[in-house]
């Protein structure tokens, strides 16, 4: 049976949803099944890729506090978006695949989501580029557009634990709930991987090791500016 786990994780502040995703990827060796987390934000903030220059971020939005995160990619807002994560373990197929690959299997898997709820998308064809850094101006090649704009991208993080993705959607202006979205998601992942989903709770191991690395790590203003 291809059983893979969803988290429903509610929503936190910016340290330690960017805390709780590292910890699910450091959890993959031992859990060996692939987990979905969908979650929110408790305030509005900004994260912002690994590699970025915090001086650059800083300037280019005016949205507080602003987090540094496990994967690369450019600066996110999360004011009103709809944000999930995926780790996979290391061995599975999906953590074999090449970088673009995954980035375009999880975005056809965000627009068949949408499909089931009878709105049209469709993956990018080629790069847009503007905006230097900014995720949400312009488009990648395979990000997820509706009407020609661009609505959901995504980051990854690869390494010998596992594949971490992590994604924002900027919901289309239509009458959508995200609950409807959320069930979408799953409908269209056990249909196009054959998946069987089994409910996560966050379990005192990974609010320990998540609540550990938000306080050491993502709320520290010397790893937020270390670049």
């Amino acid at each position: 049976m291809n059983t893979w786990l969803v988290l429903e994780s509610g929503r936190s502040d910016a340290a330690f949803n960017m805390a709780l995703d590292e910890a699910l990827l450091e959890q993959m060796p031992r859990r060996q099944r692939p987990v979905l987390r969908f979650y929110g934000w408790t305030e509005p903030a900004a994260s912002f890729g690994y590699f970025q220059r915090y001086t650059d971020v800083e300037r280019a939005t005016h949205l507080r506090p602003l987090v540094r995160r496990p994967t690369g990619g450019g600066i996110v807002p999360h004011d009103a978006d709809w944000t999930y994560s995926l780790a996979f373990p290391p061995g599975h197929e999906w953590h074999s695949l090449k970088a673009q690959e995954s980035y375009r299997r999880v975005h056809d898997w965000l627009r068949l989501a949408f499909a089931e709820l009878s709105v049209e998308t469709e993956l990018a064809p080629f790069a847009k580029k503007s905006a230097p850094g900014r995720c949400f101006a312009g488009h990648e090649k395979f990000d997820l557009l509706w009407r020609g704009k661009k609505i959901a991208g995504a980051a990854q993080r690869r390494n010998k634990l596992g594949l971490l993705i992590q994604g924002s959607v900027q919901p289309p202006p239509l009458p959508l709930a995200r609950a409807s979205w959320e069930e979408a998601m799953r409908r269209a992942g056990g249909k196009q991987f054959r998946v069987v989903w089994t409910e996560c709770g966050r379990d005192t191991a990974l609010d320990e090791l998540a609540k550990g690395l938000a306080r050491q790590k993502y709320s520290q203003i010397g790893y937020n500016q270390k670049r």
